[in-house]
């Protein structure tokens, strides 16, 4: 089942991969991994909430089977997302603590759980915490997905473009949100 799941999520990021709209595949990410976190962070709060150890027994009821199966695929779905778009990953994850937090504890938990120890996915878990700073890059580190661009970015690339678009398309979102409505005590200049 597991290898089933991994297949389609592959093939899903072969297909994000494609787009040539960055602006497209920026939105998705964000739904994409708000998504993935929630699940995350949901899973979590299941299998604590239960006592589930991962090198312990596989759990017999479906909530919890279901609770350790997504936290193993979203945590290598993670993996997969972050190899493969850096950049835009970076961009959101840099600056989200709870979801390094939560990372964190996903690899955590699927490196105990043996998962990961062999087969084509075992590289996944290392390679996503060197590419996230969680663990120290090894020497030979290299992100098999990674473009190598040494050649200077200029700043009409299209990618830097469409980050700095949507995050000025996010703080007049925001400032929409603080702007109170309603009526206002103010004082004129010629009542002081």
């Amino acid at each position: 089942m597991f290898e089933v799941k991994r297949r389609e999520q592959l093939l899903a990021l072969k297909n994000l991969a494609q787009l040539n709209d960055v602006h497209q595949q920026y939105k998705i990410l964000d739904v994409m991994l708000k998504g993935l976190f929630k699940v995350l962070e949901d899973s979590r709060t299941v299998l604590t909430a239960a006592g589930v150890l991962p090198d312990g027994p596989f759990p017999q009821d479906e909530k919890l089977k279901d609770a350790f199966s997504q936290v193993v695929e979203n945590t290598a779905f993670f993996g997969d997302v972050v190899l493969r778009f850096p950049r835009i990953v970076h961009h959101y994850f840099d600056h989200n603590s709870n979801w390094n937090l939560l990372i964190r504890w996903g690899i955590s938990f699927c490196n105990q759980s043996g998962v990961f120890d062999q087969g084509p996915h075992s590289p996944i878990l290392s390679l996503m915490a060197q590419e996230l700073g969680i663990s120290e890059k090894h020497s030979d580190f290299q992100n098999p997905f990674k473009v190598d661009r040494t050649e200077f970015i200029s700043s009409t690339d299209p990618f830097q473009k469409a980050l700095r678009e949507e995050e000025k398309r996010r703080k007049k979102e925001e400032k929409r949100k603080e702007i109170r409505k309603g009526p206002r005590i103010s004082r004129s200049q010629s009542e002081l």
